[in-house]
């Protein structure tokens, strides 16, 4: 799908251009120009457009590719890690990353991703203040911008759920909930890795002289900076604590299978005691006084057995229990 966005009047309101107008167009200059999973027909009309290679337009199309730079002649191909999030039919978000291409030929500056985003959709809907197309360099530390702020924001909604869960896990264990903390680790791991490198992409965008820099921009050159700095560091923050709080789970977890498995043991010690005994009399013990087979037999013995066998287990089950082995 293809969107082309423009300053339609002197306040910076943004309007996008009706799918006729985008087929029938000579110029991109001065607008935005993006792409969302375009097909190659696309790709193609785009390139004759902007002129721009076809390869870089492909590039962000790959979910593996990493953060980048990369020029070619006149191109610059910006390449960073987005924030995407999916809802499971449970009401249970997942997170990821996906990346988004941001390449500037000349006046062109086109913008390309797998999937539609809050980043993009921020610029559309106008929640993104003091945008101008024309001033390329701006609008392109503001998509960085807003994308290190959709990263915090995805980060506190993690820290959220990961604190209900773990009130969840408090009451009462369930796998289901220890899955979702796994996931949500998994999670922190890959905002970790895109994170640090944005990091990389933006300090080197700051250092070098990929884009023309001006004296006015430069608040907002270092707020990207100093943004994507803090995103990373709070989501190995997150990170370390739910690896901490899993850890603990795990201990927890382990230390009431030990409790359980401690105090089954103990109750087949103490059941163990009157089998036993019962086994030994039930054998045939001519030679135990008051247990011979004749009439001499003593006919209260099976109920001192039994008095004398509940008296053992009793004494044996206080002995366990003061040494609180159940």
């Amino acid at each position: 799908m293809i969107t082309v966005a423009y300053n339609k009047d002197s306040n910076k309101k943004i309007a996008e251009l009706p799918t006729e107008a985008i087929y029938t167009a000579t110029s991109f200059e001065g607008k935005w120009v993006h792409l969302i999973n375009p097909d190659d027909k696309e790709i193609e009309f785009v390139s004759s457009i902007t002129g721009i290679e076809e390869d870089f337009l492909k590039a962000p199309l790959d979910e593996e590719e990493r953060p980048r730079i990369d020029k070619e002649e006149d191109s610059l191909l910006i390449l960073v890690d987005i924030p995407v999030t999916d809802e499971s039919e449970d009401d249970y978000y997942t997170y990821s990353t996906l990346p988004m291409g941001i390449i500037i030929k000349g006046k062109n500056i086109v913008t390309v991703c797998l999937k539609d985003s809050v980043v993009t959709r921020d610029v559309l809907f106008g929640r993104i203040k003091n945008v101008d197309f024309s001033y390329i360099t701006r609008f392109t530390f503001q998509l960085l911008y807003s994308v290190s702020i959709q990263f915090q924001h995805y980060l506190r909604r993690i820290d959220k759920a990961s604190q209900k869960l773990q009130d969840e896990l408090q009451k009462n264990m369930q796998n289901k909930e220890l899955i979702q903390l796994l996931d949500i680790e998994n999670s922190l791991v890959y905002f970790s890795t895109s994170l640090r490198l944005n990091c990389s992409v933006i300090d080197k965008l700051t250092r070098q002289n990929h884009l023309n820099k001006f004296e006015e921009d430069q608040d907002l050159i270092e707020d990207v900076g100093i943004e994507s700095l803090q995103a990373y560091e709070m989501c190995n923050t997150y990170r370390d604590i739910l690896s901490g709080t899993r850890d603990a789970f795990s201990s927890v977890i382990n230390n009431n299978i030990n409790i359980r498995m401690k105090f089954l043991t103990s109750i087949t010690v103490i059941l163990a005691i009157p089998t036993m005994i019962a086994g030994l009399f039930g054998m045939n013990l001519d030679g135990i006084p008051g247990f011979s087979g004749g009439g001499s037999s003593f006919q209260w013995a099976f109920f001192v057995v039994c008095i004398a066998t509940l008296l053992i287990t009793g004494i044996v089950a206080l002995v366990m229990w003061k040494k609180k082995m159940f």
